[in-house]
């Protein structure tokens, strides 16, 4: 059964239009109610959001039709959305939904789910909510109504169990530290975290105003880090997007680093340690020099779907611990059960405290490969799967590439696009190769 509502990453949308809306928020939590009620007598929920000015409308909205169904409400008020999933296992909730459209715009907005686990729920799940969307409402009676109060101390539970993620027998002392939090959910999270365990605080991007999220801040913008970084005499920046569950962090030159290379950090500081670790899961952008820089260290690398619930499946398949995207998605499961930007990033740190060195000095062994990326628009004619001289440009970059590079050829999912990517040592290798593969798609 196809989805009609659910993306990759819950329900996303522009507010005020057909899905992110009161009215449908109210229908999707009502149906979401009766779909927790045919396993549970009385379910409870929690309800977190980012700093959108539209959260205050679908957090009412859909705590009216949580009631409605019979489900107990807990609001959160604005926190990370790894910091839901946290508080929903903790918490022994039914349910953990996030209001956030993550990196988005202030005008998008979406609605995300946790199991009690504090864990993404799986395509099954989406469907039976879909099923139940179709059906016709069912309030239950005055005496059934589902009630609602607050968790005053949230943002305090959510900042210690972060500290906890950190070696008790460090600490940031001595360090200066930028944060931006994208005018997003961490912007009272982050900097505490990051003062509790000793370090000088620096914050930009922590002054939400509702319309002011992701706005030429955060992990989408990190040029914006950089500068403070550098402006500051900072040692380190971190960048967190706007519901805080995605990580790019800046050293002390004003050097961006991004996920792949946090990512490959993280797996050497466990093997530096003595800890064994038998893979990591990346996805099909992750740089190829990640995947070559493992496996002659003896770990094994996947490579899973554009997404980071496909990374978090890929793990729990192998029952392996680290993974993450470019984009700064990072999973840590022995601290986590979801990607979390702020555990993250001490996890970094730690490694950096530890070893008394900078990110430059423990990833100066890690060159990452260039990636030449080519957008062919297609006319709606043209089906690239039937194309013979592509397919044939295809075969022979890759027999001259060999394991010195690679091809990912994919659709857009929203645009008629055909994205040509080429990955190799030598960068005009890359642009040469990605430009006949480009030709060859426009003229078949």
């Amino acid at each position: 059964m196809g989805r009609k509502y659910f993306g990759t990453d819950g329900i996303r949308g522009k507010v005020g239009q057909s899905v992110i809306n009161p009215d449908f928020a109210l229908r999707l939590a009502h149906a979401v109610g009766r779909v927790l009620k045919k396993t549970q007598e009385r379910p409870t929920v929690l309800i977190g959001k980012d700093t959108r000015i539209s959260g205050y409308m679908l957090e009412a909205a859909m705590e009216a039709g949580f009631n409605a169904a019979g489900v107990d409400v807990i609001l959160l008020g604005p926190l990370p959305t790894p910091g839901v999933a946290y508080l929903t296992r903790t918490q022994r909730a039914s349910l953990g939904v996030v209001i956030s459209a993550s990196h988005n715009p202030y005008y998008d907005n979406g609605i995300k789910f946790f199991s009690a686990q504090g864990t993404k729920l799986d395509d099954a799940w989406e469907e039976a909510v879909e099923a139940a969307l179709e059906e016709v409402p069912q309030w239950v009676e005055s005496a059934a109504l589902g009630k609602t109060r607050r968790l005053d101390d949230a943002a305090g539970r959510y900042i210690e169990f972060c500290k906890s993620t950190f070696d008790n027998d460090l600490s940031l002392h001595g360090l200066r530290i930028v944060v931006d939090a994208a005018h997003g959910a961490a912007y009272h999270i982050a900097p505490k975290v990051l003062h509790e365990l000793g370090a000088e605080v620096i914050c930009i991007g922590c002054e939400p105003d509702g319309l002011n999220i992701n706005d030429g801040v955060g992990a989408t913008h990190p040029e914006a880090l950089a500068l403070s970084v550098r402006a500051n005499h900072a040692h380190y920046g971190i960048a967190l997007d706007g519901d805080a569950d995605r990580l790019l962090m800046v050293d002390d030159t004003g050097r961006i680093y991004n996920g792949d290379e946090l990512m490959y950090l993280m797996v050497q500081d466990r093997l530096q340690r003595g800890d064994s670790v038998a893979g990591a899961v990346g996805t099909l952008m992750t740089n190829m020099a990640v995947e070559v820089a493992l496996k002659q260290d003896g770990v094994d690398f996947m490579r899973a779907k554009v997404g980071d619930r496909y990374v978090l499946e890929t793990l729990k398949d192998k029952g392996w611990q680290i993974g993450g995207e470019s984009s700064g998605h990072l999973l840590t499961l022995d601290k986590h059960t979801t990607g979390d930007g702020l555990v993250s990033a001490l996890q970094v740190l730690q490694c950096c405290v530890r070893s008394s060195k900078t990110l430059n000095q423990l990833l100066s062994k890690l060159t990452l490969f260039p990636q030449v990326l080519i957008n062919v628009r297609l006319t709606p004619e043209q089906d690239w799967k039937t194309n013979h001289l592509l397919a044939q440009a295809q075969t022979d970059i890759t027999q001259q590439l060999g394991e010195t590079g690679r091809i990912l050829i994919r659709a857009s999912g929203t645009e008629p696009l055909l994205r040509v990517m080429v990955e190799a040592r030598d960068e005009a290798l890359a642009q040469r190769f990605a430009q006949q593969l480009a030709d060859a798609a426009q003229a078949g």
